[in-house]
């Protein structure tokens, strides 16, 4: 299993973990994003910016 499967399979399980309840969700939310902006090549990993564009 390559560094991109082992993403997405942590994006999955993170998406499992979802309650519904958006006050509950946020940090998992956050988690979700910033591995989808990893496999989606939208920064470099060792950024200490997140996401310049939605200020994650």
């Amino acid at each position: 299993m390559n560094e991109l499967d082992k993403l997405k399979q942590e994006i999955e399980e993170l998406k499992s973990k979802l309650t519904g309840n958006m006050m509950d969700d946020m940090e998992t939310r956050d988690k979700i994003h910033n591995l989808e902006m990893k496999v989606n090549g939208v920064k470099p990993e060792d950024s200490h910016f997140d996401c310049i564009g939605c200020g994650s």
